[in-house]
């Protein structure tokens, strides 16, 4: 089969073209509306303008309610390359912003913005780009997106997507075949603006640099070719076609395979065969939009249908609600059986549920049929006859797909190319059981479209969980490996420098060490330099002190601090047992009886002298223990200051060492001292007890006078006396000798 380039422009040429599968010849009824003009429609007082009109993502929304605006304003903006946004159709005010019925078969509401017109009809100042062939590519895609043009003959699709293509065009085709019966809007357009539709088709051929020009019209519309066919003279590449009338011709599949024999995949587009289709509409909105500035806000509707008293074409504001058309057409309800109006043509439209459904830029026709043009008849059982898959023009079998659809086996639906059905009524037209099979069709599509939108939202949402933990995992794995690298790190350095350290932490040791020692020398020194000049005023000046005789000195000074402390604990204890006795004698006194009148004796004169000479002698033993003490006290800090100037040695870790010895040999002198104590106050104590003993005045049978008694306490108190001195002189003794061995053993040790 041939299809290439050279040979289609070769068949186009003679007017030799190709065919398609199937299709039907219905009766055509376009001299209903196409013998009159365009007329431009009057404003209605309401315009709802739906935001989203055309396949893909509705704009978003740049105005609010209570906003006033004019004509050809922007009311949502293209935030998305699939977005196209809308404008106002005329001046006025926005009373609200919200739900709305839709121009769809389901009626559904959706986000619709309502403006009340001041019928003042008050243009926006327009921008038009004049030297558009001058400006960038992308500038003018821009304004054609900016205009909000979309496909105006089919489902919608945003202008600016087909034509920002980067592939190849050999063929851009012109579709002015408009093959469904009573719609008449193309062919008054191409009539009366034939030279704007060629504008738009010379702005297209910039953007797109086709190789060839095709602008196909069907034979039943002769005017309309003649004015394309002026209209393009000029330019030899625009050829305009003529292809036979045959319904479905104009849809965009069957009209390639007619004209190229090229054949588009299923779920493909034409611009993979090379081609790419617009609609004659969609022209003269491009040229609109580029050389008058003008956005999309109004386009032809075909009026028409037994009921309409007087059919024609209007040029229609976007959003006027259909009842609007309906008063202009002189829509005549009592034609009908049951009020009926359909949007679209009879074999792909759909019937309106509200009146106030308003026109969006797909609307080419509001159809009112009367009573023998609906010609309803009830829906029977399908005879399996067949006549459906004779005449379906995409080679599907519709019987197959009605029984799926039917059934909601949506899976066997796909499987027998559901979505290749290009809705075109033909099947259901020629069903003789009335069934209607587009609806049904219709049904499963949304059905599997609503499904599939479930299944990618699903498979988003598992995507993104499994990335996000895929992502939890790896960065727990790079934790791993980061901590792991520096162990290995810590340990090498460890393994590398061992000796290192090991020498740093005894530098730092022997650091501390000597920072102490410094502190402990200097403190030392300072005593013994103290410490050396009291000894020196304590030396008789026939003497000289020297470093080597520092030992004798400390172990004079113990010794003579022990016998010191020693004397005066024994003159301690001597007193305290004289008090005891003087306590004894007033405890004896005071246990007479005193109701007795005793007269008071020489005996109680002498009791009270002695008491008297007891306090003075407790009172003189208290203070000699005092100065004892204070003298003792003194002396063991000079001791210990000696004992410390005296340790000083050149080594720190010999010092320290000397320094421990010296304070255990000074724990064990203080523990012997503190024995020898013990056992001279022991031995004193005892010593006065025997002297009290023997000096106790013993009951005779003799009276005592008291002279006698006074002599006798006196002696007494001499020899207690005496005994104290005599021990005192005593332990003096015992601490002198001590002081002697000490410094004879140390020269000992020193030899």
């Amino acid at each position: 089969m041939e299809n290439n380039f050279d040979d289609i422009v070769k068949k186009l040429d003679k007017n030799e073209l190709w065919d398609f599968h199937g299709g039907v010849f219905p009766a055509e009824q376009k001299e209903l509306s196409n013998q009159t003009p365009i007329a431009q429609l009057p404003l209605s007082k309401y315009l709802y303008v739906a935001v989203k009109q055309h396949i893909g993502i509705e704009g978003q929304l740049i105005v609010c309610e209570g906003q006033v605006v004019l004509k050809g304003e922007p009311l949502t903006k293209s935030s998305n390359p699939f977005a196209v946004p809308v404008h106002a159709p005329s001046s006025g005010k926005i009373i609200s912003i919200g739900e709305h019925v839709s121009a769809h078969p389901s009626g559904l509401p959706e986000l619709t913005i309502t403006i009340e017109t001041d019928q003042k009809d008050k243009w926006l100042p327009l921008k038009p780009m004049v030297d558009y062939q001058k400006q960038s590519k992308m500038d003018v895609i821009a304004a054609i997106c900016n205009a909000g043009v979309n496909g105006m003959g089919g489902a919608g699709f945003p202008t600016h997507i087909k034509i920002g293509t980067t592939k190849p065009v050999e063929f851009l085709i012109i579709n002015g075949v408009e093959c469904e019966p009573y719609i008449t809007s193309d062919d008054r357009l191409m009539r009366e603006h034939a030279w704007q539709i060629r504008q738009g088709i010379d702005i297209l051929c910039h953007l797109l640099t086709p190789k060839c020009v095709v602008i196909a019209i069907e034979n039943n519309k002769p005017e309309a070719i003649e004015a394309m066919e002026v209209a393009c003279k000029e330019n030899s590449t625009y050829q305009v076609v003529t292809i036979p009338t045959k319904y479905p011709a104009g849809g965009e599949k069957q009209l390639i395979q007619v004209l190229t024999n090229r054949e588009v995949p299923a779920k493909g587009l034409p611009i993979d065969v090379g081609v790419l289709m617009h609609n004659v509409g969609t022209c003269f909105a491009v040229s609109d939009a580029i050389f008058s500035g003008k956005p999309l806000v109004q386009r032809v509707v075909t009026v028409t249908g037994g009921a309409a008293k007087t059919p024609g074409n209007f040029w229609a504001p976007i959003g006027t609600p259909v009842s609007h058309l309906f008063d202009e057409a002189n829509y005549n309800s009592k034609a009908q059986e049951a009020t009926q109006a359909i949007m679209g043509g009879p074999m792909m439209g759909f019937s309106i549920t509200d009146e106030n459904v308003p026109v969006v830029k797909t609307t080419n026709c509001i159809f009112l049929p009367d009573a023998k043009e609906t010609q309803t008849r009830k829906e029977q059982a399908c005879i399996r006859c067949g006549a459906c898959a004779d005449v379906c023009p995409a080679n599907l079998l519709p019987q197959q797909l009605f029984w799926h659809a039917k059934g909601k086996e949506l899976d066997k639906a796909q499987d027998y190319n559901l979505f290749d059905c290009i809705e075109c009524g033909a099947c259901a037209y020629v069903c003789p059981s009335d069934i209607p099979l587009v609806h049904y069709y219709r049904v499963a599509k949304s059905e599997i479209k609503i499904e599939q939108e479930e299944r990618v939202k699903a498979d988003k949402a598992r995507e993104r969980f499994e990335k996000r933990a895929a992502r939890l995992i790896s960065e727990q794995k790079a934790r791993d490996e980061k901590h792991r690298l520096a162990a290995e790190a810590r340990k090498q350095a460890m393994s590398d420098n061992g000796n290192n350290a090991k020498d740093k932490i005894a530098a730092a040791l022997a650091r501390a060490k000597a920072k102490k020692l410094d502190s402990a020398n200097v403190t030392i020194e300072n005593k013994s330099s103290m410490a050396a000049e009291t000894e020196m005023n304590d030396v008789p000046e026939s003497k000289t002190v020297t470093p080597a005789s520092s030992n004798e000195r400390v172990q004079a000074a113990i010794a003579r601090a022990k016998a010191k402390k020693e004397a005066a604990k024994q003159a301690l204890a001597s007193t305290t047992v004289t008090k005891d006795e003087s306590n004894a004698e007033t405890k004896e006194k005071e246990s007479f009886p005193k109701g007795k009148n005793i007269e008071r004796s020489s005996d109680e004169a002498a009791d009270a002298k002695e008491i008297s000479e007891k306090k003075a002698i407790d009172k003189e033993a208290k203070i000699a223990a005092a100065i004892a003490k204070t003298k003792a006290k003194k002396q063991a800090q000079r001791i210990g200051q000696d004992l410390q100037a005296t340790q000083v040695n050149d080594s720190p870790v010999e010092e320290v060492e000397d320094i421990e010895a010296q304070q255990l040999t000074l724990k064990k002198q203080r523990v012997a001292a503190a024995v020898a104590k013990a056992k001279a106050k022991k031995q004193a104590k005892q010593q006065i007890i025997e002297s009290s003993e023997s000096t106790e005045i013993k009951p005779t049978s003799k009276s005592v006078t008291p002279e006698q008694s006074e002599n006798t306490h006196s002696e007494s108190q001499a020899l207690a006396l005496k005994k104290h001195r005599i021990a005192a002189a005593v332990a003096k003794a015992k601490a002198k000798k001590a002081l002697k061995d000490a410094s004879q053993n140390t020269e000992d040790d020193k030899s």
